[in-house]
């Protein structure tokens, strides 16, 4: 029997998807708050490309919906002393 292998989610959107899944993934909650910040700062960098274009509608969404994920994500912090 062969052993499993465990599947890796296809990188749809690799101009900021690292850095988003980077900081879904993060366990140490001292570095979550960096991982947090690169992944908004690549998903702005994004939004600026596709503000000259009028597709990407899917991408868009997904972005929206990354963003809301990680201020939850944000929220969850402790606060900073």
């Amino acid at each position: 029997m062969a052993p499993q292998q465990r599947q890796v989610p296809e990188i749809l959107y690799p101009h900021w998807q690292h850095e988003y899944e980077a900081a879904l993934m993060e366990p140490n909650r001292e570095i979550l708050q960096e991982r947090i910040e690169d992944a908004e700062g690549a998903i702005q960098r994004r939004l600026q490309q596709l503000s000259q274009d009028s597709n990407h509608h899917t991408e868009r969404q997904v972005i929206n919906d990354a963003l809301t994920s990680l201020r939850q994500l944000r929220n969850s912090l402790p606060p900073c002393i």
